[in-house]
């Protein structure tokens, strides 16, 4: 059987002047254009590629990389817009639709969105919405405490920035817990800091506890030896330039040093830290 939006692993059938058929079996077989077709191929390889529908809605396969794939949220860019909705770059050539009433507000060409990609029950075709509060998972949170997490920034709040866990969940990283340049569209690691009783999940960037002195600590070696082993950073220092020098909070920079400090690793003086 083939799935739309997603990559199959299917057996090449036979040849013909326009490509490749592929399939499970004779009845039920795709082309895959000859452009596609790598140069080592024969008939009876096992090959993958990606199932979609191409301009004129024809099931069609491709060797190319999608961007996204069925059930995924990804940060796409708009090619056009037209009077029926937007289209999106996703690394094929059929670009990829976004509907008018997937769209929370008119989408601009040239512009960056995160996105959902659907298969629409009524036309059986591949479509993007950047509705994409309706599609996490709200009831089985399967997370726990302090696990590293994959993380999509997907959107500004007043509280902070929400986030996409694992390509499932949503998130909130508060923004008082933001040291380092993340924006929306930014992929980056991330830990579990909480899950309230309403299953909201707090998310943060750093590794709670002691946990997060080692890493942080060895940032801090990193910078000395770039810099000719000197830091013009005490604890006197202003928490924003701390954190501008190495994206890090003031209190998670005091306790890495003091890491450093009891290894006899680092010199504190009055003018910032020396390397030893």
């Amino acid at each position: 059987m083939l799935h739309l939006g997603i990559k199959n692993t299917l057996r090449i059938l036979r040849g013909t002047t326009v490509g490749m058929f592929l399939g499970d079996n004779e009845e039920n077989d795709v082309l895959l254009p000859k452009k596609y077709i790598p140069e080592d191929a024969i008939v009876g390889d096992d090959i993958e590629v990606f199932i979609y529908k191409d301009s004129e809605d024809r099931v069609i396969a491709t060797t190319l990389e999608p961007k996204i794939q069925l059930n995924q949220f990804a940060y796409l860019q708009v090619k056009a817009v037209t009077a029926i909705g937007a289209f999106l770059d996703w690394g094929l050539e059929k670009d990829l639709f976004v509907p008018f009433r997937e769209q929370n507000k008119m989408m601009e060409e040239g512009k960056w969105y995160v996105v959902f990609l659907y298969l629409d029950d009524e036309t059986d075709r591949l479509v993007a919405s950047c509705k994409v509060n309706r599609y996490f998972e709200k009831e089985n949170i399967d997370l726990t405490i302090g696990q590293e997490v994959n993380l999509l920034v997907f959107e500004e709040t007043d509280m902070g920035l929400n986030v996409i866990i694992d390509g499932k969940y949503k998130g909130l990283i508060y923004e008082n817990e933001i040291f380092q340049r993340i924006k929306i569209g930014t992929r980056t690691k991330g830990y579990i800091k909480n899950i309230r009783e309403d299953n909201r999940v707090d998310v943060s960037l750093q590794k709670q506890g002691y946990e997060n002195i080692e890493p942080n600590a060895e940032l801090i070696l990193t910078k000395l030896k770039a810099n000719n082993g000197f830091l013009d950073i005490t604890d006197k220092s202003d928490a924003n330039y701390v954190m501008y020098q190495l994206e890090m909070s003031k209190k998670t920079f005091k306790k890495a040093v003091g890491a450093l400090y009891r290894q006899r690793l680092v010199r504190l003086e009055e003018d910032g830290i020396y390397l030893i």
